[in-house]
């Protein structure tokens, strides 16, 4: 491995540090009482000038800044709250009675992103700024790589900030460091799973697990990742969802049942997909799919409060209201609105010339139901901003869903739209076994046109419903996309920790 002349560097001061009789790298437990924004916050001054609130500070965090002043020396410490600045003085500087060694450590051993423990107590200088004095510093956890650099001027504009997109990603760690303001995104994200979670929990609903690896891959029209398991010696499927799993446990006599968890899915990636991403899917007997509307609107109405603290929330130059109710249009509505074509009693090659007649590609392999989906897709879903339901979709484009009470050749199904995206799928489930073995066997059909993401026939999951399924509405919500939604963010790769991506090519 070939080093920098900086890597070179702290290789050499880690040595120095063990020389001294330093470990730096301790197994002991370093336990803090404060943290910077704490700290800032509760600041009150005593008589003689400390900070009241906090009479011994300890803490914890990286030095991303320092300044050596003579016997006195000023850095910036960042823990997972913020930063705050501390004061070293040569002749306090020490746990025990060795400031000698301590403070040559700190002045000429120390590099920006150590980790170090802090003693002291808060005061405020003249400059008026809220520092630590320290009286005891550890040595926490030396870094070998340099962070990258970024400037800020006094009225707070960055300067060489590390900014681009491929390194971020890939290098989230070193992201979140430099970057401590995109950790608000994930808190958000944490926080709109936790009120989710709770929506349903204080529902009476019980959230569940199933299976991940999966014989058959059912639930959804995409592409599986496949895998073998030599012991059984049988292919096996990354699920593509966990619809048909959860279905069976309605069967089994729960009410309500959810599950949180991860999808996958080989397809394209683009800013709003990416192979893996994140899921949560309800069924609830004894509802149907109008049900289900009014219950996502109070959902995501919640989480938005919960988040946010209002239901309105800025996407790039939309301000988007998410209290109900949603504007409600159907399929062919829909299409009719924004193209001014009626499509509602076409066939599949009237489709294909409309599909002609838009300039919108599509090849053999594409029924009835994907020909309508890409005409949707291209001229509808843009226009879509404010939260919008789309509903009753024609029957050939939703096999799990149950057919339309009153509307022939449609389903009972919806699916939300916001500022353009699809964040939640729904239906009244189909339940009735010999139609969905029709469905399914129809899928077959457009598998063998070459319809890759056509659904497989699942002969345990027909077995299921022979022995009965009440009615029942189903969910389905993407955590990623919502999350885009409510912190404002234009691309999938902004609210994933660690996005999928090529592997890295080396100089």
């Amino acid at each position: 491995m070939q080093l920098s002349e900086q890597e070179i560097v702290r290789r050499e001061n880690l040595q120095k540090i063990r020389d001294l009789g330093v470990d730096p790298y301790p197994a002991a437990q370093f336990d803090v009482n404060a943290y910077a924004a704490d700290v800032k916050e509760n600041y009150v001054e005593d008589e003689e000038g400390k900070g009241m609130n906090f009479q011994e500070v300890v803490m914890a965090g990286r030095l991303m800044s320092r300044r050596v002043m003579g016997k006195a020396s000023f850095a910036e410490l960042q823990d997972s709250s913020g930063r705050i600045q501390i004061y070293v003085s040569r002749d306090e500087i020490a746990p025990g009675e060795d400031k000698a060694l301590y403070n040559s450590i700190f002045k000429k051993l120390l590099d920006i992103g150590d980790f170090v423990g802090v003693k002291g107590h808060a005061f405020r200088t003249r400059m008026g700024e809220i520092t630590i004095h320290v009286t005891e510093l550890t040595v926490l956890g030396k870094s070998l790589r340099p962070l990258p650099i970024v400037k800020r001027d006094e009225e707070g504009n960055v300067f060489d900030a590390f900014t681009d997109p491929e390194l971020r990603y890939r290098q989230r760690y070193v992201d979140l460091t430099v970057n401590p303001q995109y950790r608000a995104i994930f808190i958000k994200r944490s926080k709109i799973v936790s009120a989710m979670r709770r929506f349903f929990d204080e529902k009476g609903w019980l959230e569940v697990e199933t299976p991940i690896l999966q014989p058959i891959h059912g639930g959804a029209a995409a592409r599986p990742f496949k895998t073998h398991h030599n012991t059984l010696d049988m292919p096996l499927y990354l699920r593509i969802a966990n619809e048909l799993y959860l279905k069976r446990l309605i069967v089994g006599g729960f009410e309500g049942v959810y599950e949180i968890g991860k999808m996958f899915r080989n397809e394209g990636m683009d800013r709003t997909h990416n192979p893996e991403f994140t899921s949560m899917e309800i069924y609830v007997a004894y509802k149907d799919y109008n049900w289900m509307m009014e219950m996502v609107e109070q959902c995501t109405e919640y989480i938005a409060m919960e988040v946010n603290g209002t239901t309105k929330v800025t996407i790039g130059e939309n301000e988007i209201d998410f209290a109900g109710p949603y504007r409600r249009l159907s399929m062919y509505d829909s299409i009719k609105e924004y193209t001014g074509i009626d499509i509602s009693e076409m066939d599949e090659e009237g489709l294909r010339k409309v599909c002609k007649d838009l300039h919108i590609e599509v090849d053999p392999s594409m029924g009835k139901g994907k020909l309508i989906d890409e005409i949707f897709g291209e001229k509808v879903e843009d226009h879509l901003i404010q939260p919008t339901y789309i509903t009753d979709y024609p029957i050939e484009m939703t096999p799990l869903a149950k057919k339309h009470r009153s509307k022939e050749g449609l389903v009972e199904r919806f699916e939300l739209f916001v500022n353009g995206k699809e964040i939640a799928n729904a239906y009244s489930e189909l339940n009735d076994p010999i139609d969905q073995r029709q469905r399914f066997e129809d899928q077959l059909t457009l598998a063998q046109r070459g319809d890759e993401e056509a659904m497989a026939l699942d002969e345990d999951f027909l077995r299921s419903l022979e022995y009965g399924m009440p009615p029942t509405s189903g969910l389905g919500i993407g955590i990623d996309r919502l999350t885009m939604m409510m912190t404002n963010q234009h691309s999938i790769q902004e609210v994933l920790f660690f996005p999928q991506m090529k592997a890295e090519q080396k100089d």
